[in-house]
């Protein structure tokens, strides 16, 4: 869980690890979960200075369940590469279900 003394990417970065296999999550969940629900631009860039830092950004999507962060990663698909191989269904870059594989840490980290 993330503390106080904790930077603000760290902490996302803390949360987004928790974050199961085959579920996702929202930038603007994160912010809400971390208390700053008006940062979720911030989470998003949290996201894409990830790298190297052992967290799977790929399980961070928009609200709509769009791919938006997908230009961040190596290769042409890779997020939906890597969001399919858990068992996510995307189809025009939009997580299809959204609700079945949503995780919300505010509910899920009580």
């Amino acid at each position: 869980m993330p503390t106080a003394t904790d930077n603000f990417f760290e902490r996302v970065y803390q949360v987004a690890r928790l974050i199961p296999e085959g579920k996702v999550t929202s930038y603007g969940a994160i912010a809400r979960y971390l208390g700053v629900a008006k940062s979720a631009r911030m989470v998003g860039w949290a996201m894409n200075g990830s790298k190297a830092k052992d967290v799977p950004a790929h399980r961070v999507v928009n609200k709509k369940g769009l791919l938006t962060g997908k230009h961040h990663f190596e290769g042409t698909n890779l997020m939906q590469q890597l969001l399919e191989n858990e068992g996510v269904e995307i189809i025009d870059n939009q997580i299809q279900n959204l609700t079945n594989c949503f995780w919300d840490p505010t509910t899920e980290l009580r």
